[in-house]
């Protein structure tokens, strides 16, 4: 029998702690449609240590739990904190949504896509009144902007060629380019708008 230290963090020897845990690993084992004997195979924990753990008989070592934590994809931190981990990463409020504004006034752009990815990913709610104009510069070579149109009719010109997009319809063209998004409709329109600045599976 292993003479190792058990696992302990504040409060981590206390019986919540351990019914945590053992919710946990089997949580995860779940999601990934692993049998005891899979997890046991991939882990190089024995099988009967799993199920204790799952059913809260045992307190594991840390070895044990770095060992489950690797096979689980995930680590000994976010094991160890148990189902007491919120799912939700952020809640931004309204206040709190960074919002954009065409030079004439006529388009705004709210950028709802995470903050910390903008050199990678931007992800912009826009809406622009009858005859808004929203003129871009380039962006960094290689970026491609999605537009999809919710309501209204855009029309956008990317290096002199231009495409119109009703409601329902989707356009996807370089942004590296200088390029404008004119709304040509009589009435309000509504798109959502992400730009790819570095296209997925190309290498660094």
């Amino acid at each position: 029998m292993s003479s190792r230290p058990r696992t302990r963090t504040s409060d981590a020897s206390g019986p919540d702690t351990q019914a945590d845990l053992g919710k946990t690993i089997q949580r995860l084992r779940k999601a990934y449609n692993l049998s005891l004997g899979e997890l046991s195979e991939q882990s190089g924990v024995a099988k009967s240590i799993i199920s204790q753990i799952e059913r809260n008989e045992t307190n594991p070592t840390l070895s044990t739990v770095m060992r489950l934590s690797r096979a689980l994809d995930t680590t000994v931190d976010e094991v160890l904190r148990g189902e007491q981990q919120s799912l939700f990463i952020e809640h931004q409020t309204k206040s709190g949504i960074p919002m954009l504004e065409s030079q004439d006034g006529k388009c705004k752009l709210a950028i709802v896509g995470p903050l910390n990815l903008v050199d990678s990913f931007q992800w912009y709610d826009f809406h622009a009144q009858e005859k808004g104009v929203l003129e871009s510069s380039p962006h960094p070579q290689g970026t491609v902007e999605h537009l999809y149109v919710v309501t209204g009719k855009l029309e956008v010109t990317t290096s002199g060629e231009t495409k119109l997009a009703s409601a329902g319809e989707a356009l996807r063209y370089r942004a590296d380019v200088p390029h404008k998004i004119v709304n040509v409709g009589t009435t309000a329109a509504h798109a959502v708008m992400v730009l790819a600045l570095k296209q997925f599976g190309t290498p660094s």
